[in-house]
């Protein structure tokens, strides 16, 4: 395949030469002070700017209060100005009127007084004429005063007005009513209003930055735990796995802390059971390096030809056993350190696998003089797995069957499906496992009392680990095909998930004991 070649244009170069898209840092770390804080302080300056819209709303209502009721105490006393002895109204005589509105109706040098009279056939009277009437005056009552807004002149101005009723005339017409207004400006209302609210504010810048320091004071006071907590762990020993006190922690952080002492008990668990291993593994290698360390030895002691070679063939035999064991150990090493996750794994047929792992241990076998057969089905078996440790598996299962079964014997290996499951059998005419056993056998360097046959003990250990890793289940029955009662047998049964799980079911049904 020809290598891609870049575009002669330039507008195609400026497309071909695109810079790598960059990748969200999801490794940001957040400071759990700074997130409190913000989600403080962001709700405190969202509400300022809306406490400071309700205190000026109410800084105008407080502020209409005294200016409503000066208004309406001139319209009051301009309507008894204007109303005559004898129930008739001054309609006759606005010059009069006008001048006795004018001596108590006094503006000041901030804001601007009208007034307005109305006679009840809707006539002027007196006042400024501009001063617009209510709308709809028949929703309103005769004798109280109320108020409006307004604008005259293009100017805003609060009106308070009130309807005065007529007495019916002589010639029997209804009675009718007249119109008394007093509107004023709204010039000293914004002023007052404006200094009731730089009163209650002015303040607030102030009391802001107080607030601001005590919050931050109190976070800092109350996040203190997590420092303390943080150097009591600081200033632990590194082999201190011992857990964390709860006594001393906030209520909200002990759910942390239970699950830290989880995982502190597990991590300690885990070291025990590492050193626990290094232990026995040293142990272990203790029997064939020194039966190694005595038959050389001897060798170099011996003269005779025949006894030099009897010690040489006991020095091969002993690091045989020594190579095996360390075989064990970096296989059962290898299982333990397997990624969890499948990320290792691949589709593998079953039948092919066991067949080469089977071929392998067939000098074996004829060396011990044991048949050791094979059997598969005759549609494949596909499962998921990491061949190399499947291997691993089943070649210490078979060397496992190989090594306590007695010459004469037979070991079979066999694989089959169900709907569902992969199966892998390996068994063997040999002495078989006790029912009280069988939970041990799988730990690491166990081996049954009585028992004559060379081994480690890590064999099973690695089969359990690795069909861990598999998500497989391994049980252990006696032999269904044990012909001696002396020697029931053994059947280890691998039962692993299909890949595809689509193989028929078994034409025979077995049952295990």
């Amino acid at each position: 395949m020809k290598p891609r070649e870049a575009p002669n244009d330039e507008a195609a170069q400026d497309d071909w030469f695109e810079p790598p898209a960059s990748e969200q840092d999801d490794t940001i770390q957040h400071s759990l002070f700074g997130e409190i804080l913000d989600w403080m302080l962001a709700p405190l300056l969202l509400l300022w700017p809306m406490s400071i819209a309700i205190t000026y709303l109410v800084a105008k209502g407080i502020a209409n209060q005294p200016f409503d009721h000066a208004l309406e105490d001139s319209v009051t006393m301009l309507t008894q100005q204007v109303k005559q002895p004898g129930g008739q109204y001054a309609a006759q005589q606005p010059e009069r009127t006008g001048r006795t509105a004018r001596d108590f109706l006094r503006g000041d040098d901030i804001d601007s007084v009208y007034y307005l009279i109305v006679g009840q056939d809707g006539s002027y009277v007196a006042g400024d004429r501009d001063l617009p009437p209510p709308l709809d005056p028949e929703r309103y009552r005769s004798g109280v005063v109320l108020f409006r807004n307004d604008t005259i002149h293009g100017t805003p101005v609060r009106v308070a007005f009130s309807y005065l009723d007529m007495p019916a005339s002589l010639n029997g017409e209804e009675p009718r009513r007249a119109l008394v207004q007093v509107a004023e400006t709204l010039e000293k209302r914004a002023q007052l209003a404006n200094e009731i609210i730089k009163g209650v504010i002015l303040p607030q810048f102030i009391i802001l930055p107080i607030v601001l320091a005590l919050v931050w004071f109190a976070l800092a006071r109350g996040l203190s735990p997590l420092a303390q907590l943080q150097e009591r762990i600081r200033a632990r020993p590194p082999d201190d796995l011992s857990p964390i006190e709860t006594g001393q922690v906030p209520e909200e952080i002990t759910p942390l802390v239970g699950s830290l002492n989880d995982m502190l008990a597990r991590l300690s668990l885990s070291i025990d059971m590492q050193k626990r291993f290094i232990a026995d593994a040293a142990h272990q290698m203790k029997t064939p390096l020194a039966g190694m360390r005595m038959q050389s030895e001897l060798a170099l002691r011996q003269t005779d030809h025949d006894e030099i070679h009897r010690s040489l063939m006991q020095l091969a035999k002993s690091s045989e056993s020594a190579t095996r064991l360390v075989n064990q150990l970096l296989a059962l090493a290898r299982a333990e350190n397997q990624p969890q996750a499948g990320t290792a794994f691949e589709p593998i047929e079953l039948s092919e696998l066991a067949r080469g792992v089977v071929h392998d241990w067939v000098q074996t076998s004829f060396a011990q003089q044991i048949d050791l057969g094979f059997e598969q089905p005759s549609y494949p078996i596909m499962i998921s797995g990491n061949a190399m440790m499947l291997r691993e598996l089943l070649g210490n299962l078979i060397d496992n069957a190989l090594r306590y079964t007695p010459s004469g014997g037979s070991v079979t290996v066999r694989v089959r499906g169900t709907a569902e499951l992969a199966i892998l059998e390996v068994e063997d005419t040999g002495p078989g496992i006790p029912q009280a056993e069988r939970p041990h056998v799988f730990e690491r360097f166990y081996r049954i009392l009585g028992s004559n046959a060379d081994g480690s003990g890590l064999g099973l250990a690695i089969v359990r680990e690795i069909a861990q890793q598999h998500g497989a289940e391994v049980d252990i029955f006696n032999n269904p095909r044990a012909q001696s009662p002396k020697l029931p047998g053994t059947l280890f049964r691998l039962s692993i998930a299909l890949l595809l799980p689509d193989a028929p079911e078994p034409d025979d049904d077995i049952n295990y004991g």
